[in-house]
């Protein structure tokens, strides 16, 4: 049985070159994600469940998308009364939960901008972010207040500071402006595809974080790699659940919104530091049955012992390479199909490597999805040979592509080359089509005439069973410009010996080639890492 076939949008085709072929965006004028994603179910079925929220004891309440529609309606006439209008910029700074939602959706029913924050950002990230995006309206909670009040001097934009809880007088409650405001006659602003929604920063791993700024449309543009990474997401009993913050694009659009415009029941739970016995025991709880688990996360519930009958549709994953050993411990252990997805924040699942759709050479990230030209160019806009390294560059028209980056309209302009966003990835394509990542263009290792990248290296010395993570860099070397160096975090420190770094350097030199062997490893207790889990490879190399 299915909810509601008609929010689809592929054609039902099992050959994947015949579907991309058959594939054309079909985006109306008029696209509110408010009311694709809460609004419509609302009227459709107002008791469906839409969310079920787990506290820190586990303990679930459930939410409707009727009780998501009102109290959303509410806080937008809220804050429509108080003349924050279109194109305003509304700070969310929230972990996972209903009222994350509910901001989410007044900002889109008023025609406003989004502008999700992480909750682990400290003084200086947020008042960069809140200062460049001139924020009119921040809700948090009471901790993440007080920061943003010690800020506020600097912020010149912000009206106003809401607070989900208790604890700080003086300032509007988030809940009581939801519950005491008459939703009676509200009527979201008219509003069309092409029309901004959100920004989402970059996490400035070169140089200031940019703000991307995405219009309603994108959501649309994510739906084909979540149908084919997710073919059971339309079906009834689908619960859908990440660990990743919505804050990160990969949280909330790899899964959380989508989840909710096919009318699927979404988990949210604070975890404020992942641990793989409390993904067991959501997953486990709440029935969870399609995922989105970023690589580290899988890495570190394989060190954990799996839960009997955990009955998983499908998982899918970004951010990182996982590796045919992580792939395989996910297919064997897990017993679900993991799909590989690549994309970046300014044009998000763009590349797919779908079990039983495709068969990818080892290494490669998978085919374009259908509906986005994907091509590896060199860097006067012509198409690299096969087996030839180039930039990985997506042509504008897809409907997940970002509209620019705020207030940085050269930064956008130098994104672009031509007709093809340039994503600042390199990478191979081969005869057929599929897309091998190498590295980021920053993160190129330049040894002995080689350009090297760490993805490879990297996967394999995770594949080694010593091994829970490693990170690749370049270091200093007088003949060969740079020698390749890898930090490793190991099962159990205890091992580490001359021995087992020898094991590690030939373990590379046997699986990938003998020219991308480290020259040296050195144990690490935790890598340096991104506010969405990506290796911060910048952050070794300073060292």
């Amino acid at each position: 049985m299915t909810r509601d076939l008609s929010r689809t949008i592929l054609p039902q085709i099992a050959d994947w070159h015949q579907q991309r072929a058959a594939f054309a965006w079909d985006v109306p004028a008029n696209f509110n994600m408010g009311q694709a994603c809460c609004d419509s179910w609302a009227e459709k079925d107002p008791d469906r469940i839409a969310l079920t929220h787990l506290d820190a004891d586990l303990t679930p309440r459930d939410w409707s998308f009727g009780e998501l529609k009102d109290a959303s309606d509410r806080f937008a006439a809220h804050l429509r009364a108080q003349g924050i209008k279109r194109g305003d910029r509304i700070a969310i700074l929230l972990p996972q939960g209903p009222e994350t939602l509910i901001a989410h959706f007044a900002a889109y029913k008023l025609g406003a901008i989004a502008l999700p924050l992480f909750t682990l950002f400290r003084a200086d990230a947020l008042a960069y972010r809140l200062r460049d995006s001139g924020a009119s309206i921040v809700v948090a909670e009471p901790d993440k207040a007080r920061e943003v009040l010690s800020l506020r001097d600097t912020l010149p934009d912000l009206s106003a500071v809401y607070v989900t809880g208790d604890g700080l007088d003086g300032l509007p409650s988030f809940w009581n402006a939801v519950e005491n405001t008459d939703p009676d006659g509200f009527v979201s602003e008219p509003i069309g595809a092409e029309d901004p929604v959100i920004i989402i920063y970059t996490s400035g791993t070169t140089g200031d974080p940019k703000g991307v700024l995405h219009a309603h449309r994108f959501l649309l543009g994510h739906l084909p790699s979540i149908e084919v990474s997710h073919p059971g997401i339309a079906d009834e009993g689908a619960v859908c659940w990440t660990p990743a913050d919505w804050a990160w694009i990969g949280g909330l659009m790899d899964l959380a919104m989508p989840a909710l415009y096919y009318g699927a029941r979404l988990v949210s739970h604070r975890m404020r530091k992942f641990s793989p016995a409390g993904a067991y025991a959501v997953i486990q709880g709440q029935g969870a049955n399609i995922l989105f688990l970023p690589p580290t996360a899988l890495k570190l519930m394989r060190a954990e012992a799996v839960p009997d009958g955990l009955g998983l549709r499908s998982i899918s994953s970004g951010g990182e390479s996982l590796g045919d050993d992580l792939v395989g411990w996910v297919h064997d252990e897990l017993r679900a199909p993991v799909t590989e997805v690549y994309g970046q924040t300014e044009c998000n699942l763009v590349i797919n490597a779908v079990p039983g759709r495709m068969t990818p050479p080892p290494g490669a990230m998978g085919l374009a999805v259908p509906g986005h030209d994907v091509r590896v160019l060199n860097a006067d806009g012509s198409e690299t040979d096969p087996g030839e390294v180039g930039e990985i560059c997506v042509r504008r028209g897809t409907a997940v592509m970002f509209l620019r980056y705020w207030n940085k309209p050269e930064a956008t302009e130098t994104k672009f080359n031509g007709d093809w966003l340039r994503t600042g990835d390199l990478g191979v394509a081969d005869a057929d089509g599929y897309i091998r990542f190498s590295s980021r263009d920053d993160d190129v290792i330049t040894s002995a005439g080689y350009r090297i990248g760490p993805s490879e290296i990297e996967t394999a010395l995770t594949a080694h069973p010593a091994v829970i993570m490693a990170a690749v860099i370049g270091v200093p070397d007088p003949v060969r410009t740079q020698a390749v160096k890898a930090y490793v975090v190991l099962q159990d420190p205890g091992d580490w010996s001359d021995d087992l770094a020898g094991q590690l350097i030939q373990h590379v030199r046997d699986t990938v080639s003998p020219h991308v062997a480290p020259r040296l490893v050195e144990p690490i207790d935790a890598l340096p890492m991104t506010a969405t889990g990506k290796i911060l490879r910048r952050a070794l190399r300073d060292e």
